[in-house]
C-alpha cells in the first residue's frame, strides 16, 4: 500500500468504530474530555479528516467511546 491508502484507511477504521457507536464529533470532544485529552469539534474534524493521526490518538479515541474491539477490514 502506498502511504496515501494508509491514511485513507485509519481514517475510515476510526470513522466506522464511531459511527457504529453514534459518536459525531461533538461527542467524541466530551468523551475525549473525560478521559483527560483536549480536543475541540474542528481540531477533531481536520485531524480524522486528514488521517493522519498517530495511534495514541487513536486509542486515546477508542478509551474514550468504549471500543474494546475493531475491526480492521
Amino acid at each position: 500500500m502506498q502511504a496515501q491508502d494508509w491514511k485513507s484507511t485509519a481514517k475510515n477504521i476510526l470513522k466506522a468504530e464511531l459511527a457504529r457507536r453514534g459518536v459525531d464529533y461533538e461527542t467524541l470532544a466530551a468523551k475525549l474530555k473525560e478521559v483527560g485529552v483536549e480536543e475541540s469539534y474542528n481540531s477533531l474534524n481536520t485531524k480524522i479528516n486528514r488521517g493522519s493521526f498517530t495511534f495514541q490518538f487513536f486509542l486515546q479515541c477508542m478509551t474514550a467511546i468504549g471500543a474494546n474491539e475493531i475491526r480492521l477490514n
